[in-house]
């Protein structure tokens, strides 16, 4: 594809993927990642600096781990001599103050800036099967256009402002984290009068207690005892406390999400960068 190339900073097990899309696409595709290059894709240029990054691309991509990273990143590509860049594309669960925030900043230097956390796992990454959702200016959008479907084939835009995007991915998941630790309760109660948990879960996942908890998250990783799902507790638990304090912000009902943050923090304490899978024998053993 003619143009120039674009950028991809974060290649943790999410952003390997979603740059693997990039290149997939056609795009030509620079990356960056303070760790190095060794899981930068096959057919990327790895850089070893930000600043060659802001220096080659018109539209960066970020996945990285939390808003404190995302607003350091930014303010590195907005502040790098003869800088190319003009928008950024950020697939990271920041929150909504976070999105804010890094919105002025480019802003400022006169960068759009376009809110799109993912949902759907590194499995969905892969099978292009992931859910983008998408908040920004119509000219920030359209900019980003192809950088965008070059991540998934599932993309909807949600809002016309950063931060909305976020709020909507929050809102995921906190019921993602809800129904898995439910899930795990349910399961290891049936367990208990002598049930197996295959019947349980071909029950279930016939029944209206079905999700997917019940028919992914346990029937891939749980029942298997895979547990390899590439999403870790910690980071669970970080977005359940950014939804936390998006309802307060927000004076919306939160007495189930103190309840679901509660048990993800007391998992994350207890085995810290845990698959989140295993909420299961965290819950079943407490």
């Amino acid at each position: 594809m003619t143009g120039p190339p674009a950028g991809f900073v974060g290649l943790g097990n999410m952003g390997s993927v979603l740059a693997a899309n990039l290149v997939a696409s056609g795009l030509d595709v620079v990356t960056h990642d303070v760790a190095g290059p060794a899981r930068s894709p096959d057919g990327a240029r790895f850089v070893a600096a930000l600043a060659e990054v802001a220096a080659q691309c018109d539209v960066v991509v970020l996945s990285l781990p939390d808003g404190d990273a995302s607003e350091a990143v930014c303010r590195a590509l907005a502040g790098a001599d003869a800088r190319r860049v003009r928008h950024v594309v950020d697939t990271s669960t920041v929150g909504v103050a976070a999105a804010e925030v890094v919105d002025g900043l480019l802003s400022a230097a006169g960068i759009g800036y376009v809110d799109a956390p993912v949902s759907g796992g590194v499995a969905g990454a892969r099978a292009r099967t992931l859910s983008v959702m998408i908040a920004g200016s119509d000219a920030s959008c359209a900019a980003a256009d192809a950088v965008l479907a070059g991540l998934s084939d599932r993309r909807r835009r949600v809002g016309g402002r950063p931060g909305m995007a976020q709020a909507l991915k929050l809102a995921n998941n906190f019921l993602s984290a809800t129904a898995l630790a439910s899930t795990s309760e349910a399961v290891a109660f049936a367990l208990s009068v002598g049930l197996d948990m295959e019947t349980v879960l071909d029950v279930l996942n016939a029944s209206s207690g079905q999700s997917a908890a019940s028919s992914d998250k346990f029937v891939n990783h749980v029942l298997t005892g895979h547990y390899a799902s590439g999403f870790a507790n910690t980071l669970m638990a970080k977005d359940l406390r950014l939804y936390r304090r998006a309802v307060v912000a927000q004076r919306t009902p939160s007495v189930m999400g103190e309840v679901t943050a509660s048990v993800w923090d007391r998992f994350a304490d207890a085995d810290p960068g845990a698959d989140f899978t295993r909420i299961y024998p965290f819950v079943e053993g407490s």
